[in-house]
């Protein structure tokens, strides 16, 4: 199975900082995560991610019934391990983005954007030595995706995601990629529709589906 890449262009929404009426938040809690939050969706330098994560886990270890600092630490994690070239390392960081997201389902079991992680995780594990790991690990991350998308039928990034997994696939098999396709379609269209629950709800992965799109042409 072919390598699966994301830049944080890709990942994102169309706006990479929180709206200024978000920012101005004047609970402490949500300005630090926002603040941190905002550096995982949008820094390049893997120094820069790490501190970001590290303060994300503090948050949790203090907040200790919140889910989005686990959340989006295992988001970071991911996105380091998808920037790392070396497969033990990248395989370090995904092992590090699985313990701080089990922590996040401990808190908020059976959790569409949880679960969407979950098999994110799993995705960029292919990437690690694709011919070996293609057929384990696609079938788990498209158990989860399709997991998450039961349990949220709006969960555009759950449709996104099965969508990349698809088109892997299809490009691995040598098949039209017509389900993928497909589905990015609906990732889109839940993209334009969807509105995050609050401040700190995700919002990233137009991009990407907007990216998949230009393949589906």
């Amino acid at each position: 199975m072919k390598p699966i890449m994301f830049t944080y262009r890709l990942l994102v929404l169309f706006t990479l900082v929180f709206p200024a009426a978000v920012l101005a938040a004047d609970d402490k809690y949500t300005e630090t995560m926002q603040k941190n939050i905002n550096i995982v969706y949008t820094a390049t330098a893997p120094a820069e991610l790490q501190n970001a994560v590290n303060t994300l886990e503090r948050v949790g270890a203090a907040e200790k019934s919140k889910w989005e600092p686990f959340y989006y630490a295992s988001f970071g994690y991911v996105m380091m391990a998808n920037k790392e070239k070396d497969g033990a390392k990248k395989d370090a960081y995904l092992d590090q983005a699985a313990a701080a997201l089990a922590k996040a389902q401990a808190l908020l079991p059976n959790d569409s954007e949880i679960v969407a992680m979950e098999g994110f995780i799993q995705m960029i594990r292919i990437n690690v030595d694709p011919a070996s790991r293609g057929q384990q690990y696609s079938g788990l991350a498209t158990q989860n995706f399709r997991k998450a998308i039961s349990l949220n039928p709006e969960n555009p990034r759950a449709l996104a995601l099965l969508a990349q997994i698809q088109f892997g696939t299809a490009a691995f098999f040598g098949s039209p990629a017509t389900e993928a396709c497909a589905t990015n379609t609906q990732a889109l269209e839940k993209f334009e529709t969807s509105k995050p629950a609050d401040a700190l709800a995700p919002r990233w992965g137009k991009g990407m589906a907007e990216s998949m799109k230009e393949k589906c042409k």
